[in-house]
């Protein structure tokens, strides 16, 4: 099993930044990537980053790319998201993810993180 603990949402006025964590514990060597996913309310759960856990090869969503990075530090198994030029819109639940192999799904979630972007 693999646990994930998320921290750093907060409230941030538009424009500004916020940066996520989310340290991973457990079975971490049987992890293929992490992600970062996000749900407003009233809508599904989308997509945001991935990141591979071995080789660190990311992708974004479209509507995230160039405001937002997604990286890792492999010596304390922590996923990070830096957001920076945050919209409203960018407002939702944040989660991340680990995806396993096999099943190659995502099997593990975190609690979730708020991040709320007024305008």
């Amino acid at each position: 099993q693999v646990q994930l603990v998320e921290s750093g949402g907060g409230l941030v006025q538009s424009g500004g930044s916020l940066r996520l964590s989310c340290a991973a514990s457990g079975r971490t060597i049987s992890i293929y990537n992490m992600a970062w996913f996000r749900q407003a309310p009233g809508k599904e759960r989308e997509f945001v980053a991935l990141i591979s856990w071995s080789t660190s090869n990311t992708a974004y969503a479209d509507s995230v790319k160039g405001r937002f990075t997604i990286s890792k530090d492999n010596d304390k198994n922590t996923v990070y998201l830096q957001m920076s030029s945050l919209k409203p819109e960018d407002t939702a639940v944040y989660y991340c993810s680990a995806r396993m192999k096999p099943p190659f799904e995502y099997v593990y979630w975190g609690q979730g993180t708020q991040v709320t972007v007024s305008s």
